[in-house]
Protein backbone atom coordinates (compact mmCIF):
# COMPACT_ATOMS: atom_id res chain seq x y z
CA UNK A 1 0.00 0.00 0.00
CA UNK A 2 1.26 3.41 -1.34
CA UNK A 3 1.52 5.89 1.83
CA UNK A 4 -0.91 9.62 1.59
CA UNK A 5 0.37 12.24 -0.23
CA UNK A 6 1.73 14.25 2.20
CA UNK A 7 3.74 11.55 3.69
CA UNK A 8 4.96 11.41 0.00
CA UNK A 9 5.89 14.90 0.02
CA UNK A 10 7.96 14.52 3.06
CA UNK A 11 9.99 11.49 1.88
CA UNK A 12 11.03 13.06 -1.38
CA UNK A 13 12.16 16.24 0.39
CA UNK A 14 13.93 14.11 2.33
CA UNK A 15 15.41 12.60 -1.04
CA UNK A 16 16.23 15.74 -2.71
CA UNK A 17 17.72 17.50 -0.09
CA UNK A 18 20.05 14.82 0.79
CA UNK A 19 21.22 14.15 -2.34
CA UNK A 20 21.42 17.74 -2.35
CA UNK A 21 23.62 17.12 0.71
CA UNK A 22 26.25 15.22 -0.79
CA UNK A 23 26.63 17.46 -4.39
CA UNK A 24 26.95 20.55 -2.18
CA UNK A 25 29.55 19.21 -0.09
CA UNK A 26 31.90 17.67 -2.84
CA UNK A 27 31.81 21.05 -5.10
CA UNK A 28 31.93 23.12 -2.32
CA UNK A 29 35.08 21.14 -1.17
CA UNK A 30 37.13 21.81 -4.40
CA UNK A 31 37.09 25.40 -3.92
CA UNK A 32 37.86 25.63 -0.21
CA UNK A 33 40.97 23.03 -0.94
CA UNK A 34 43.57 25.35 -1.22
CA UNK A 35 42.54 27.52 1.54
CA UNK A 36 42.35 23.99 3.75
CA UNK A 37 45.50 23.00 2.54
CA UNK A 38 47.48 26.63 3.54
CA UNK A 39 45.97 26.80 6.72
CA UNK A 40 46.35 22.88 7.92
CA UNK A 41 50.43 23.25 6.62
CA UNK A 42 49.14 20.21 4.40
CA UNK A 43 50.79 18.66 1.32
CA UNK A 44 48.71 18.52 -2.09
CA UNK A 45 48.88 15.04 -1.63
CA UNK A 46 47.85 14.69 2.08
CA UNK A 47 44.69 17.48 0.94
CA UNK A 48 44.23 15.04 -2.26
CA UNK A 49 43.44 12.13 -0.03
CA UNK A 50 40.72 14.53 1.71
CA UNK A 51 38.74 14.14 -1.59
CA UNK A 52 40.22 10.64 -2.50
CA UNK A 53 39.68 8.90 0.57
CA UNK A 54 35.89 10.33 1.01
CA UNK A 55 35.25 9.17 -2.99
CA UNK A 56 36.65 5.43 -2.14
CA UNK A 57 35.04 4.87 0.70
CA UNK A 58 32.04 5.77 -1.12
CA UNK A 59 31.88 3.47 -4.05
CA UNK A 60 33.47 0.66 -1.77
CA UNK A 61 30.26 0.75 0.39
CA UNK A 62 27.48 1.82 -1.58
CA UNK A 63 26.13 -1.53 -2.58
CA UNK A 64 26.00 -3.42 0.67
CA UNK A 65 24.80 0.12 1.99
CA UNK A 66 21.71 -0.52 -0.69
CA UNK A 67 21.10 -3.69 0.73
CA UNK A 68 21.14 -2.58 4.41
CA UNK A 69 18.44 -0.21 3.31
CA UNK A 70 16.19 -3.10 1.81
CA UNK A 71 16.73 -5.45 5.04
CA UNK A 72 16.30 -3.00 7.78
CA UNK A 73 14.48 -0.33 6.24
CA UNK A 74 15.32 3.14 3.92
CA UNK A 75 14.18 5.72 6.27
CA UNK A 76 16.15 4.16 8.67
CA UNK A 77 19.23 3.85 6.91
CA UNK A 78 18.81 7.41 5.62
CA UNK A 79 18.61 8.53 8.67
CA UNK A 80 21.46 7.00 9.80
CA UNK A 81 23.42 8.44 7.00
CA UNK A 82 22.45 11.87 7.19
CA UNK A 83 23.26 12.25 11.08
CA UNK A 84 26.55 10.56 10.04
CA UNK A 85 27.46 12.74 7.27
CA UNK A 86 26.40 15.86 9.42
CA UNK A 87 28.37 14.66 12.66
CA UNK A 88 31.40 14.14 10.09
CA UNK A 89 30.93 17.45 8.69
CA UNK A 90 31.00 19.08 11.72
CA UNK A 91 34.05 17.06 12.81
CA UNK A 92 36.01 18.80 10.07
CA UNK A 93 34.93 22.14 10.98
CA UNK A 94 36.90 22.04 14.16
CA UNK A 95 39.54 19.27 12.60
CA UNK A 96 42.95 20.31 13.99
CA UNK A 97 45.11 19.08 11.31
CA UNK A 98 44.99 17.13 8.02
CA UNK A 99 45.04 13.55 9.61
CA UNK A 100 41.96 14.40 10.90
CA UNK A 101 40.39 15.64 7.82
CA UNK A 102 41.22 12.80 5.53
CA UNK A 103 40.08 10.36 8.39
CA UNK A 104 36.54 12.44 8.87
CA UNK A 105 36.19 12.77 5.12
CA UNK A 106 36.46 8.25 5.09
CA UNK A 107 34.16 8.46 7.93
CA UNK A 108 31.56 10.99 6.02
CA UNK A 109 32.25 8.78 3.06
CA UNK A 110 30.73 5.57 4.69
CA UNK A 111 28.03 7.84 5.91
CA UNK A 112 26.90 9.02 2.26
CA UNK A 113 27.21 5.51 1.03
CA UNK A 114 24.65 5.06 3.91
CA UNK A 115 22.39 7.62 2.85
CA UNK A 116 22.53 8.27 -0.96
CA UNK A 117 21.09 4.43 -2.19
CA UNK A 118 18.33 5.15 0.33
CA UNK A 119 17.18 8.39 -1.46
CA UNK A 120 16.25 6.52 -4.32
CA UNK A 121 14.72 3.41 -2.71
CA UNK A 122 12.95 5.50 -0.64
CA UNK A 123 11.50 7.04 -3.41
CA UNK A 124 10.44 3.22 -5.40
CA UNK A 125 9.12 2.51 -1.83
CA UNK A 126 6.26 5.28 -1.88
CA UNK A 127 5.82 5.25 -5.50
CA UNK A 128 4.05 3.50 -7.79
CA UNK A 129 6.21 2.37 -10.17
CA UNK A 130 4.52 3.62 -13.20
CA UNK A 131 5.03 7.18 -11.56
CA UNK A 132 8.34 7.46 -10.17
CA UNK A 133 9.95 9.58 -13.35
CA UNK A 134 8.61 12.51 -11.74
CA UNK A 135 9.97 12.46 -8.20
CA UNK A 136 13.19 11.00 -9.77
CA UNK A 137 13.63 13.75 -12.50
CA UNK A 138 12.98 16.46 -9.50
CA UNK A 139 16.00 15.04 -7.52
CA UNK A 140 18.54 14.72 -10.92
CA UNK A 141 17.17 18.45 -11.74
CA UNK A 142 18.16 19.30 -7.83
CA UNK A 143 21.51 17.75 -8.03
CA UNK A 144 22.16 19.59 -10.94
CA UNK A 145 21.39 23.06 -9.24
CA UNK A 146 23.34 22.06 -6.05
CA UNK A 147 26.29 21.06 -8.26
CA UNK A 148 26.23 24.06 -10.22
CA UNK A 149 25.98 26.75 -7.27
CA UNK A 150 28.37 24.71 -4.55
CA UNK A 151 31.57 26.21 -5.48
CA UNK A 152 30.11 29.64 -6.10
CA UNK A 153 28.54 29.03 -2.15
CA UNK A 154 32.09 27.54 -1.43
CA UNK A 155 33.86 29.97 -2.81
CA UNK A 156 31.97 32.94 -1.07
CA UNK A 157 32.11 31.35 2.39
CA UNK A 158 35.98 30.15 1.74
CA UNK A 159 36.71 34.00 0.58
CA UNK A 160 34.88 35.41 3.85
CA UNK A 161 34.43 33.27 6.53
CA UNK A 162 37.30 30.56 6.07
CA UNK A 163 36.99 26.85 4.83
CA UNK A 164 35.67 25.90 7.91
CA UNK A 165 32.66 27.04 6.82
CA UNK A 166 32.32 24.84 3.89
CA UNK A 167 31.59 22.05 6.52
CA UNK A 168 29.23 23.97 8.37
CA UNK A 169 27.38 24.63 5.67
CA UNK A 170 25.36 21.05 5.14
CA UNK A 171 24.08 21.29 8.81
CA UNK A 172 20.88 22.95 8.39
CA UNK A 173 20.08 20.58 5.47
CA UNK A 174 21.43 17.75 7.36
CA UNK A 175 18.56 18.70 9.99
CA UNK A 176 15.87 19.34 7.50
CA UNK A 177 16.39 16.40 5.99
CA UNK A 178 16.49 13.84 8.86
CA UNK A 179 13.32 15.90 10.66
CA UNK A 180 11.60 15.04 7.34
CA UNK A 181 12.07 11.45 6.79
CA UNK A 182 11.44 10.73 11.07
CA UNK A 183 8.64 12.78 10.51
CA UNK A 184 6.99 9.83 7.82
CA UNK A 185 5.87 6.82 10.01
CA UNK A 186 7.99 3.46 9.78
CA UNK A 187 7.51 1.82 6.55
CA UNK A 188 6.06 4.66 4.41
CA UNK A 189 9.59 4.89 2.95
CA UNK A 190 11.19 0.99 3.18
CA UNK A 191 10.56 -1.90 1.03
CA UNK A 192 7.01 -3.84 1.61
CA UNK A 193 6.93 -6.96 3.35
CA UNK A 194 6.30 -10.73 1.26
CA UNK A 195 3.22 -12.48 1.29
CA UNK A 196 4.16 -15.71 3.01
CA UNK A 197 3.27 -17.69 0.04
CA UNK A 198 5.38 -15.05 -2.05
CA UNK A 199 8.35 -17.39 -2.02
CA UNK A 200 7.28 -20.89 -2.01
CA UNK A 201 8.84 -22.92 -4.22
CA UNK A 202 11.65 -21.29 -4.62
CA UNK A 203 14.31 -22.99 -2.99
CA UNK A 204 16.71 -19.85 -2.78
CA UNK A 205 14.21 -17.64 -1.03
CA UNK A 206 16.54 -14.54 -1.51
CA UNK A 207 15.49 -14.02 -4.59
CA UNK A 208 11.72 -12.55 -3.34
CA UNK A 209 12.87 -12.06 0.22
CA UNK A 210 11.22 -9.03 2.35
CA UNK A 211 13.17 -6.64 4.50
CA UNK A 212 14.35 -9.32 7.01
CA UNK A 213 13.72 -12.66 4.99
CA UNK A 214 17.73 -13.09 4.06
CA UNK A 215 20.60 -13.40 5.53
CA UNK A 216 23.94 -10.39 4.45
CA UNK A 217 26.28 -11.60 2.05
CA UNK A 218 28.99 -10.36 4.24
CA UNK A 219 32.19 -12.24 1.96
CA UNK A 220 30.21 -10.71 -0.57
CA UNK A 221 30.27 -7.29 0.66
CA UNK A 222 33.63 -7.46 1.57
CA UNK A 223 35.12 -9.08 -2.23
CA UNK A 224 32.73 -6.25 -3.96
CA UNK A 225 33.87 -3.11 -1.59
CA UNK A 226 38.15 -4.17 -1.98
CA UNK A 227 37.53 -4.30 -5.76
CA UNK A 228 35.53 -1.16 -6.14
CA UNK A 229 37.86 0.38 -3.47
CA UNK A 230 40.99 -0.33 -5.63
CA UNK A 231 39.43 0.56 -8.88
CA UNK A 232 38.33 3.97 -7.89
CA UNK A 233 41.87 4.76 -6.05
CA UNK A 234 43.74 3.32 -9.20
CA UNK A 235 41.42 5.18 -11.80
CA UNK A 236 41.76 8.96 -9.62
CA UNK A 237 45.28 8.32 -9.12
CA UNK A 238 46.14 7.09 -12.60
CA UNK A 239 46.17 10.36 -14.31
CA UNK A 240 48.35 12.25 -11.71
CA UNK A 241 51.18 9.31 -10.76
CA UNK A 242 54.34 8.86 -12.26
CA UNK A 243 54.24 5.37 -11.61
CA UNK A 244 51.81 4.24 -14.12
CA UNK A 245 52.87 0.28 -12.92
CA UNK A 246 51.17 0.88 -9.48
CA UNK A 247 47.53 1.87 -10.61
CA UNK A 248 47.60 -0.91 -13.30
CA UNK A 249 48.17 -3.10 -11.08
CA UNK A 250 45.80 -2.33 -8.93
CA UNK A 251 42.84 -2.43 -11.73
CA UNK A 252 44.62 -5.88 -12.65
CA UNK A 253 43.84 -7.72 -8.20
CA UNK A 254 40.30 -5.42 -8.70
CA UNK A 255 40.08 -7.60 -11.51
CA UNK A 256 40.82 -10.93 -9.93
CA UNK A 257 38.52 -9.62 -7.05
CA UNK A 258 36.02 -9.36 -9.89
CA UNK A 259 36.27 -12.78 -10.96
CA UNK A 260 35.96 -14.16 -7.39
CA UNK A 261 33.08 -11.88 -6.37
CA UNK A 262 31.24 -13.56 -9.57
CA UNK A 263 32.06 -17.16 -8.81
CA UNK A 264 30.82 -16.62 -5.19
CA UNK A 265 27.77 -14.97 -6.13
CA UNK A 266 26.74 -17.71 -8.28
CA UNK A 267 27.45 -19.80 -5.14
CA UNK A 268 26.14 -18.49 -2.70
CA UNK A 269 22.32 -18.66 -1.06
CA UNK A 270 21.80 -14.89 -0.32
CA UNK A 271 23.92 -13.28 -2.65
CA UNK A 272 24.56 -9.12 -2.39
CA UNK A 273 24.20 -8.72 -6.10
CA UNK A 274 21.62 -11.44 -7.13
CA UNK A 275 22.17 -12.65 -10.92
CA UNK A 276 18.89 -12.03 -11.79
CA UNK A 277 19.15 -8.46 -11.34
CA UNK A 278 22.17 -7.84 -13.02
CA UNK A 279 20.99 -9.65 -16.20
CA UNK A 280 17.73 -8.22 -16.07
CA UNK A 281 17.50 -6.06 -19.11
CA UNK A 282 15.32 -3.81 -17.56
CA UNK A 283 18.72 -2.65 -15.31
CA UNK A 284 22.14 -3.83 -16.73
CA UNK A 285 21.47 -1.86 -20.14
CA UNK A 286 20.83 1.25 -17.92
CA UNK A 287 23.59 0.85 -15.67
CA UNK A 288 25.73 0.63 -18.71
CA UNK A 289 24.39 3.84 -20.57
CA UNK A 290 25.00 5.63 -16.88
CA UNK A 291 28.10 4.73 -17.06
CA UNK A 292 29.12 5.76 -20.58
CA UNK A 293 26.98 9.02 -20.07
CA UNK A 294 29.10 10.13 -16.84
CA UNK A 295 32.36 9.20 -18.24
CA UNK A 296 31.96 11.12 -21.37
CA UNK A 297 30.53 14.05 -19.52
CA UNK A 298 33.30 14.43 -16.79
CA UNK A 299 36.46 13.28 -19.13
CA UNK A 300 35.03 15.77 -21.79
CA UNK A 301 34.87 18.58 -19.10
CA UNK A 302 37.98 17.57 -17.39
CA UNK A 303 40.44 19.36 -20.49
CA UNK A 304 37.55 21.79 -21.54
CA UNK A 305 38.12 23.43 -17.98
CA UNK A 306 42.06 23.59 -18.58
CA UNK A 307 41.71 24.67 -22.47
CA UNK A 308 39.61 27.65 -21.09
CA UNK A 309 42.07 28.59 -18.82
CA UNK A 310 45.40 27.81 -19.73
CA UNK A 311 44.90 28.25 -23.54
CA UNK A 312 42.10 30.81 -23.81
CA UNK A 313 43.12 32.56 -20.83
CA UNK A 314 40.02 32.76 -18.97
CA UNK A 315 40.06 33.54 -15.20
CA UNK A 316 38.34 31.28 -13.19
CA UNK A 317 34.85 33.27 -13.31
CA UNK A 318 35.06 33.61 -16.58
CA UNK A 319 35.46 29.91 -17.67
CA UNK A 320 32.75 29.27 -14.89
CA UNK A 321 30.29 31.59 -16.99
CA UNK A 322 31.09 29.28 -20.16
CA UNK A 323 29.87 26.53 -18.19
CA UNK A 324 26.14 27.92 -17.24
CA UNK A 325 24.46 26.41 -20.38
CA UNK A 326 25.70 23.42 -19.19
CA UNK A 327 23.67 23.30 -15.41
CA UNK A 328 21.11 25.65 -17.26
CA UNK A 329 19.96 22.80 -19.75
CA UNK A 330 20.66 19.82 -17.10
CA UNK A 331 18.22 21.72 -14.87
CA UNK A 332 15.45 21.51 -17.85
CA UNK A 333 16.48 18.60 -19.24
CA UNK A 334 15.65 16.12 -16.47
CA UNK A 335 11.78 17.01 -15.61
CA UNK A 336 11.57 17.39 -19.42
CA UNK A 337 12.22 13.92 -19.99
CA UNK A 338 10.07 12.68 -17.68
CA UNK A 339 6.88 13.97 -19.92
CA UNK A 340 8.87 12.95 -23.00
CA UNK A 341 9.29 9.20 -21.42
CA UNK A 342 5.85 9.08 -20.59
CA UNK A 343 4.18 10.12 -23.50
CA UNK A 344 6.66 8.05 -26.17
CA UNK A 345 8.96 5.43 -24.12
CA UNK A 346 12.29 5.86 -22.41
CA UNK A 347 14.33 4.53 -25.39
CA UNK A 348 12.72 7.32 -27.06
CA UNK A 349 14.61 10.10 -24.48
CA UNK A 350 17.34 7.99 -23.74
CA UNK A 351 18.81 7.41 -27.36
CA UNK A 352 18.88 10.81 -28.55
CA UNK A 353 20.80 11.95 -25.09
CA UNK A 354 23.30 9.80 -25.36
CA UNK A 355 23.55 10.96 -29.10
CA UNK A 356 23.66 14.85 -27.68
CA UNK A 357 26.31 14.00 -25.72
CA UNK A 358 28.31 12.22 -28.49
CA UNK A 359 27.90 15.25 -30.90
CA UNK A 360 28.73 17.83 -27.82
CA UNK A 361 32.03 15.91 -27.10
CA UNK A 362 32.43 15.75 -31.08
CA UNK A 363 32.12 19.19 -31.79
CA UNK A 364 34.01 20.19 -28.03
CA UNK A 365 36.69 18.53 -30.01
CA UNK A 366 37.04 20.85 -32.64
CA UNK A 367 36.98 23.82 -30.30
CA UNK A 368 40.59 22.51 -29.52
CA UNK A 369 41.59 22.42 -33.45
CA UNK A 370 40.70 26.78 -32.97
CA UNK A 371 37.54 26.18 -35.10
CA UNK A 372 34.79 28.30 -33.52
CA UNK A 373 36.31 29.44 -30.22
CA UNK A 374 33.50 32.24 -29.82
CA UNK A 375 31.04 32.25 -26.67
CA UNK A 376 28.32 30.95 -28.62
CA UNK A 377 30.11 28.11 -29.84
CA UNK A 378 31.47 27.15 -26.12
CA UNK A 379 28.21 27.56 -24.91
CA UNK A 380 26.74 25.26 -27.44
CA UNK A 381 28.79 22.05 -26.93
CA UNK A 382 28.33 22.92 -23.33
CA UNK A 383 24.32 23.37 -23.69
CA UNK A 384 24.52 19.90 -25.52
CA UNK A 385 26.52 17.74 -23.17
CA UNK A 386 23.68 19.24 -20.30
CA UNK A 387 20.77 18.47 -22.44
CA UNK A 388 21.90 14.99 -23.63
CA UNK A 389 23.08 13.95 -19.69
CA UNK A 390 20.19 15.42 -17.58
CA UNK A 391 17.85 13.07 -19.72
CA UNK A 392 19.72 10.44 -19.69
CA UNK A 393 20.93 10.60 -15.83
CA UNK A 394 16.85 11.73 -15.00
CA UNK A 395 15.40 8.71 -17.68
CA UNK A 396 18.17 5.60 -17.07
CA UNK A 397 17.92 5.99 -13.28
CA UNK A 398 14.07 5.41 -13.47
CA UNK A 399 14.59 2.37 -15.63
CA UNK A 400 17.29 1.14 -12.82
CA UNK A 401 15.40 1.80 -10.07
CA UNK A 402 11.79 0.50 -11.54
CA UNK A 403 13.17 -2.57 -12.52
CA UNK A 404 14.08 -3.66 -9.54
CA UNK A 405 11.24 -5.10 -7.02
CA UNK A 406 11.35 -2.79 -3.76
CA UNK A 407 12.46 -5.26 -1.90
CA UNK A 408 15.50 -4.99 -3.90
CA UNK A 409 15.85 -0.89 -4.59
CA UNK A 410 18.44 -0.26 -2.36
CA UNK A 411 20.96 -2.73 -4.04
CA UNK A 412 19.84 -1.48 -7.77
CA UNK A 413 19.72 2.63 -5.88
CA UNK A 414 23.55 1.38 -4.93
CA UNK A 415 24.77 -0.28 -8.59
CA UNK A 416 23.30 3.65 -9.52
CA UNK A 417 25.34 5.64 -7.20
CA UNK A 418 28.15 3.27 -7.69
CA UNK A 419 28.25 3.55 -11.58
CA UNK A 420 28.13 7.41 -11.05
CA UNK A 421 31.11 7.00 -9.03
CA UNK A 422 32.99 5.03 -11.45
CA UNK A 423 31.97 6.66 -14.80
CA UNK A 424 33.93 10.31 -13.98
CA UNK A 425 36.93 8.44 -12.41
CA UNK A 426 37.02 6.23 -15.61
CA UNK A 427 36.12 9.08 -18.10
CA UNK A 428 39.33 11.35 -16.62
CA UNK A 429 41.49 8.38 -16.65
CA UNK A 430 40.71 8.14 -20.15
CA UNK A 431 41.22 11.26 -21.52
CA UNK A 432 44.42 12.23 -19.68
CA UNK A 433 45.42 8.87 -21.34
CA UNK A 434 44.63 10.07 -24.83
CA UNK A 435 46.35 13.61 -24.38
CA UNK A 436 49.14 11.30 -23.58
CA UNK A 437 52.44 13.94 -22.33
CA UNK A 438 50.88 16.69 -23.65
CA UNK A 439 49.10 19.64 -21.07
CA UNK A 440 45.09 18.58 -20.82
CA UNK A 441 44.08 22.05 -22.22
CA UNK A 442 46.65 21.75 -25.18
CA UNK A 443 45.00 17.68 -25.92
CA UNK A 444 41.82 19.23 -26.25
CA UNK A 445 41.21 17.38 -29.31
CA UNK A 446 42.44 14.08 -28.75
CA UNK A 447 40.68 13.84 -25.38
CA UNK A 448 37.33 15.17 -26.51
CA UNK A 449 37.35 12.59 -28.98
CA UNK A 450 38.06 9.75 -27.18
CA UNK A 451 34.81 10.75 -25.04
CA UNK A 452 32.75 10.87 -27.96
CA UNK A 453 33.62 7.19 -28.73
CA UNK A 454 33.03 6.17 -25.30
CA UNK A 455 29.69 8.12 -25.69
CA UNK A 456 29.10 6.40 -29.20
CA UNK A 457 29.21 3.19 -27.70
CA UNK A 458 26.62 3.85 -25.11
CA UNK A 459 24.54 5.51 -27.82
CA UNK A 460 24.46 1.71 -29.16
CA UNK A 461 23.48 -0.09 -26.07
CA UNK A 462 20.84 2.79 -25.70
CA UNK A 463 19.37 1.61 -29.13
CA UNK A 464 18.75 -1.74 -27.10
CA UNK A 465 17.24 -0.61 -24.47
CA UNK A 466 13.62 -1.69 -23.42
CA UNK A 467 12.43 0.71 -21.79
CA UNK A 468 8.34 1.35 -22.53
CA UNK A 469 5.81 4.51 -22.50
CA UNK A 470 5.19 4.89 -18.18
CA UNK A 471 2.18 5.00 -19.29
CA UNK A 472 -1.44 2.85 -17.91
CA UNK A 473 0.04 -0.01 -20.09
CA UNK A 474 3.53 -0.17 -18.71
CA UNK A 475 2.38 0.36 -14.73
CA UNK A 476 -0.12 -1.45 -15.15
CA UNK A 477 2.65 -4.73 -16.40
CA UNK A 478 4.87 -3.47 -13.68
CA UNK A 479 1.97 -3.85 -11.29
CA UNK A 480 1.14 -7.02 -12.27
CA UNK A 481 4.33 -8.89 -12.52
CA UNK A 482 5.88 -7.19 -8.53
CA UNK A 483 2.08 -6.13 -6.87
CA UNK A 484 3.43 -4.94 -3.28
CA UNK A 485 1.53 -7.92 -1.96
CA UNK A 486 2.97 -10.68 -4.34
CA UNK A 487 6.95 -10.23 -4.08
CA UNK A 488 7.54 -11.31 -6.96
CA UNK A 489 10.89 -9.36 -9.45
CA UNK A 490 9.88 -7.90 -12.32
CA UNK A 491 14.00 -9.04 -13.49
CA UNK A 492 12.96 -12.81 -12.65
CA UNK A 493 9.65 -12.64 -14.02
CA UNK A 494 10.66 -13.87 -17.31
CA UNK A 495 12.08 -17.14 -15.91
CA UNK A 496 8.45 -18.51 -14.64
Amino acid sequence: MNPPRHHRGLILAASITGAVLVAVDGTALTVARPALQHDLHASVAAVQWASTGYLVTVAALLVFAGRLGDRYGHRRVFALGVTGFAAASLGIAVAPGIGWVVALRVLQGAAGALLQPATLGMLRAAWPADRLAGPIAIRTAAIGLAAAAGPLVGGALTAHLGWRSVFLLGLLPAAAALLAALAVPAGAGSPGTRSPAAGRGNRHGSEHDGPHGSRLDLPGAALLALALALLVQSLVTLPDTGRPLVPLLGLTVAGVLALVLVRHERRTTNPLLPPALLRSTAVAPPLVVLLAASAALQGTLFPATYYLQDVLGLDPLRSALRAVPLVVTMILAAPGSAWLAKRHGERAVVLPGMALITTGALLTALLGTGTGTGTLAIGGCFALLGTGFGAVMATATTMVVRGAAAARAGVAGGLQQTVLNIGPALGIALATAAAGRTDPGAALAPSALTMAAVAGAGTLVAARLTGRAAGPTAGGAVGRAAGPASGARPESAGRR
